[in-house]
């Protein structure tokens, strides 16, 4: 899953996309942004050693790919743009 914002991806953006994603169970999370707070970092990256953890408890085999690229957000990628 794409996520775009133009402007600063915050922590309450993140939590957006985490119940997105884990509704759809999808395998990745590219975040497109000017800027990302570390606070969106850290919640991201929490969400996918969780995966891994819950993964790992449980038997299945999911894990999730988080990306993360800041600085230019193109409007020719197709994805969900977060307002």
């Amino acid at each position: 899953m794409l996520v775009k914002k133009k402007g600063v991806f915050t922590e309450e953006d993140a939590l957006k996309v985490i119940e997105m994603v884990s509704k759809k169970m999808e395998k990745e999370i590219i975040v497109m942004a000017y800027k990302v707070t570390d606070a969106a970092k850290r919640r991201l990256w929490d969400y996918q050693r969780a995966i891994s953890l819950m993964s790992d408890l449980t038997g299945e085999k999911r894990e999730i790919r988080v990306e993360i690229l800041e600085g230019y957000v193109s409007d020719k990628v197709k994805g969900i743009e977060l307002k």
